[in-house]
């Protein structure tokens, strides 16, 4: 009488970096009693998994030898190079399927994690499926370069970001700018292309290269020190930690250190560019008014400096002095630091005799006019200007004149610091100086802490602007007469300037 025979049990088997001493218990006693063993190899026909992997194989089992069509992304695949591996995939998930029918247990070998950056990946998604599947951990080369290196990948609150070197350069760039640490996985022929981007970035200095961690002709060094043309694939960027060379003491710069000027946009980190994350991690001190400070999340050997907010010029000074002394200086910034925001003050400063030769550079941000215009629609699709209310630092007239020109030419306006305490009578004032030339009807945007836990949007009409709904918090985008406000699906009223202009 025959009888069914059970499926076979697939095992994805990670090898760790390198080392055989490495590999798990768990994963040796897997490769010693499976039926069949699966490796990837290249054209040659030499594994690297299967090197690691020797001295637990029995010399018993059948050995599936998965040897990829191509190693570079040319072919003559109608599918390309994407069609071409995949046919493959598909091939080599047959042969594997072909043992597990019959009832024989197969382990795919994979060097570092199977679910890593692994080829075994590919494997697990055609068959975990339609078999009885594990999967053995294994110790990274993110893993064994950090123990390598001796420095730690990460401390306290700080994210770790894995990085292949395949990206596209300017993405490469925008990515290890925001990291706090960060691998960067794949190099080989990337190589040059990722030693650019860390330079860009500003973390060249920082990067360390590991190649083969724990194999034979292992190799660490400095990144900024290695020949491009002798790197393998089997390599890789580390960015440490930026918490552990900064203690004890804060690490200055050689010499005059620098001040950097960074808009964090209307609200909190979701408004970051990468660049102004970059900057941020990077400083020794931070400057700036205490409520955006606060904004910015603390890092250990990082000092902190804040101050009122009608300081402008004495904060400008006291970042430069920093810098003179060593210091990489962040001035911080809400929105973009150069609309009614420190990169002035600091500019005016640092033109002077004393600062001229402290390096300065501004990092920009989202604004709050832009950010506002997101909440409702596209309000400044067109021709618009942006005035200040405030007159603290200019008189009145000068800005009631400004408003009727930009009124009389029919811009849609931007008006930042409408209001504060001290500052009751220009919402008002500048209402009726518009109505002068717009019709009541002309929608208006009130649009308080943007981004922030008490935000909130109005859509009102000019005729009906209430000062009293207006503080410091708030912008005021003021439509031009093309400027429409339309009641959408579910109550919603949008607000668009139409990019066309009627001819006269």
């Amino acid at each position: 009488m025959s009888h069914q025979v059970s499926a076979g049990r697939l095992y994805g088997v990670g090898l760790g970096p390198g080392d055989p001493s490495l590999v798990t218990v768990r994963a040796a006693e897997l490769i010693g009693k499976a039926d069949v063993v699966a490796y990837h190899s290249a054209r040659h026909g030499r594994s690297i998994a299967r090197s690691i992997a020797e001295r637990y194989l029995t010399g018993g089992q059948i050995e599936e030898k998965l040897v990829y069509p191509l190693t570079v992304e040319t072919t003559d695949h109608p599918g390309g190079y994407r069609g071409a591996l995949d046919e493959f995939y598909e091939a080599a998930a047959a042969r594997l399927a072909a043992h597990l029918d019959a009832g024989r247990d197969v382990v795919v070998l994979a060097e570092g994690d199977p679910l890593f950056y692994g080829s075994y990946q590919h494997m697990h998604k055609r068959l975990a499926h339609r078999y009885p599947t594990e999967v053995v951990p294994g110790v990274t080369s993110v893993s064994a370069a950090a123990a390598r290196l001796g420095q730690p990948l990460t401390e306290a609150e700080e994210t770790l970001t894995v990085i292949p070197g395949t990206l596209p350069e300017e993405e490469l760039t925008a990515r290890i700018a925001s990291a706090d640490s960060a691998v960067i996985m794949k190099l080989g022929r990337t190589f040059p292309a990722v030693r650019r981007a860390l330079e860009r970035a500003g973390r060249l200095d920082d990067a360390q290269y590991v190649e083969r961690a724990f194999m034979e002709g292992e190799r660490i060094a400095p990144l900024a020190e290695v020949d491009g043309e002798s790197v393998p694939y089997f390599s890789v960027a580390v960015l440490p930690s930026r918490v552990a060379p900064l203690e004890p003491a804060v690490r200055l710069a050689d010499g005059v250190g620098s001040v950097t000027v960074v808009g964090t946009g209307p609200a909190g980190p979701l408004w970051l560019t990468p660049e102004a994350r970059g900057a941020l991690a990077e400083a020794t001190d931070l400057v700036g008014y205490t409520t955006y400070l606060d904004r910015v999340p603390e890092r250990p050997g990082q000092r902190r400096h804040g101050s009122d907010n009608k300081v402008e010029s004495e904060r400008a000074e006291f970042a430069l002095d920093l810098a003179r002394r060593g210091h990489r200086v962040c001035v911080v910034s809400s929105g973009d630091p150069g609309v009614f925001a420190m990169a002035t003050a600091v500019l005016e400063v640092a033109c002077e005799p004393d600062y001229r030769d402290v390096p300065v550079r501004i990092v920009p941000g989202m604004t709050a006019a832009h950010a506002a215009a997101s909440r409702v629609g596209a309000p400044l699709g067109h021709d618009y200007a942006v005035v200040s209310l405030s007159d603290r630092l200019k008189p009145w007239d000068v800005v009631a004149k400004r408003l009727r020109a930009a009124a009389e030419a029919d811009l849609v306006l931007a008006l930042y610091n409408p209001g504060s305490k001290s500052r009751t009578t220009q919402v008002g004032l500048a209402r009726d100086v518009l109505l002068e030339y717009r019709a009541p009807e002309t929608p208006v945007v009130m649009a308080r802490d943007v981004g922030g836990p008490t935000e909130r949007i109005r859509i009102v009409r000019l005729g009906e602007l209430d000062p009293a709904l207006v503080d410091m918090r708030t912008i005021l985008l003021i439509g031009s007469s093309q400027t429409q406000a339309v009641g959408r699906g579910g109550g919603v009223e949008v607000v668009w300037t139409p990019r066309r202009y009627p001819e006269a």
